[in-house]
């Protein structure tokens, strides 16, 4: 049993809606951002014309705090080319902020609390009870490869995305033998 506190974003319903057979992968990001709070602020951004943002569907606190900010019968915002079948969960983690395409601060060194990986496990639970069609489990990483311009030398590329990152714990994250693992 899982408890989610159902704090959806202002723009929840200009995102498409969607058919639960249709969710198929399952997407963990970090938020790359310091706390709740600043995640939350740029989830409400509007950065497209039909007036929604980038998030996630749930949100995962360092203290285990589960909240979604979109249903996840909704498409929403948080991996290209993937969005239409998948749920991006978000993990509260600084990842490489504030210097995100900084060359030499690419190295992602906080850990995930143990309480949220539990956290995250219940929420895994929770999803693969009510989505009979996720098989799928896949880090921001592992799905959007692209590179960038790195901000401190054009010249040179870092990774777009990094995401969960090489802190994350995958092997006590998630049960393999329920959701396989893409491009990991």
């Amino acid at each position: 049993m899982i408890d989610i506190l159902d704090t959806p974003l202002p723009y929840v319903g200009r995102l498409p809606e969607r058919a639960a057979d249709t969710i198929d992968l399952v997407v963990i990001h970090c938020t790359e951002l310091p706390d709740l709070a600043t995640a939350r602020e740029y989830g409400e951004k509007v950065l497209y014309e039909t007036g929604a943002g980038n998030s996630g569907h749930y949100y995962v606190d360092r203290d285990g705090t589960v909240l979604c900010y979109v249903d996840p019968l909704r498409v929403a915002h948080h991996t290209r080319g993937y969005n239409p079948r998948s749920i991006g969960i978000e993990l509260v983690n600084t990842g490489r902020y504030p210097d995100w395409f900084h060359s030499a601060k690419q190295t992602m060194t906080e850990p995930y609390p143990e309480v949220q990986i539990t956290a995250l496990r219940a929420l895994l639970d929770h999803l693969t009870a009510h989505f009979p069609s996720l098989r799928h489990i896949a880090g921001h990483e592992d799905l959007d490869t692209a590179m960038v311009p790195s901000s401190d030398d054009p010249g040179n590329e870092v990774p777009r995305k990094r995401d969960p990152g090489p802190q994350f714990p995958w092997v006590r994250a998630y049960d393999a033998g329920r959701l396989g693992r893409l491009g990991g």
